[in-house]
């Protein structure tokens, strides 16, 4: 989950959008701006997706939660 800068959340998208590894954003209302879906290989993979999208300028907060199949 993530949160932007004010008024940049069309620029937000288009940036997550080309992130390699990012399989879905999906823009929301509420705490956070955008649920974003991940699917990688391994945790390493994952981190290295994370730090890129927290690289990003219009990004000021993450929430990571990883999913497990049953």
């Amino acid at each position: 989950m993530i949160n932007v800068l004010p008024g940049y959340e069309k620029a937000a998208y288009r940036e997550l959008r080309n992130i390699e590894g990012i399989k879905d954003v999906y823009h929301v209302f509420g705490e956070y701006d955008f649920v974003v879906i991940i699917d990688v290989e391994d945790l390493s993979i994952l981190n290295a997706v994370v730090d890129r999208i927290r690289e990003s300028e219009t990004v000021t907060a993450t929430q990571t939660i990883i999913g497990a199949e049953l």
